[in-house]
């Protein structure tokens, strides 16, 4: 792939705090990327400082949640003809020095989607524990459904293509994406690749997941895999 027009997609809400260092940098990442934020009914300062910024601003009336955001940006892309989307969250966690690592994956063809993994090589990264139980309970799951090893199922540090930007902005799951979204693609008989990064705990703002909705999220997510599968909704490939 040569010369592809890139789209970083910044979902964000009420991340005042953490926003415009993401948005710097993306830009000393990759200088080349387009930025679209996608305020997802913020009250706080999201969009002043998106547009402050220099990037492109797409608002939702009120909170609709990641999933919604993410397709919003996936239409977006879709609409402007990008070739590659990257997703890179506004809170801070994901480090922007590796997105050339998750380009380079798929502008060699190497999968459709490049996702970016914390526990690939070393397994070191923190955070809460339920929520780290989680991920390798989804990524057990998801490995055996998509026949091969997955380390890093819930995250949302990833680069697609054009045809799973086409895929995206049709059809994209609502709440808490990221892992039915791996098995969407799959499904779809796109290729996936997991890539290793470096995360970092939130740089501002507070997590939509408490206790409560994390255990909401486990049963959600699991049903959402068992139904996805079973009635084989995803899209297929052309």
């Amino acid at each position: 792939m040569v010369n592809p027009r890139i789209l970083t997609i910044i979902p964000a809400h009420n991340e005042a705090d953490s926003l415009a260092r993401v948005i710097a940098e993306v830009r000393a990442a990759v200088a080349k990327a387009d930025i679209v934020v996608v305020d997802d009914g913020s009250w706080d300062a999201t969009a002043a400082i998106a547009l402050a910024a220099g990037a492109e601003l797409l608002r939702l009336p009120f909170n609709l949640g990641i999933g919604s955001a993410m397709q919003t940006g996936f239409k977006f892309a879709s609409r402007e003809g990008y070739d590659i989307a990257v997703q890179v969250d506004g809170d801070g966690q994901h480090d922007a020095s590796y997105i050339p690592v998750l380009l380079e994956a798929v502008m060699k063809g190497d999968c459709d989607m490049a996702l970016g993994s914390r526990y690939l090589n070393s397994g070191s990264y923190g955070g809460p524990a339920g929520r780290r139980w989680g991920t390798a309970l989804f990524s057990r799951i998801l490995s055996l459904m998509l026949g091969q090893k997955m380390t890093d199922a819930t995250s949302g540090f990833r680069a697609i293509n054009r045809p799973l930007i086409e895929q995206f902005a049709r059809d994209y799951p609502r709440d808490y994406p990221e892992v039915e979204a791996l098995l969407a693609a799959h499904m779809a008989r796109r290729r996936i690749r997991e890539v290793p990064v470096d995360m970092r705990q939130r740089g501002g703002g507070r997590s939509s997941i408490g206790s409560f909705r994390s255990v909401y999220y486990m049963v959600k997510v699991l049903l959402a895999l068992l139904v996805t599968a079973t009635r084989g909704r995803a899209p297929q490939a052309d």
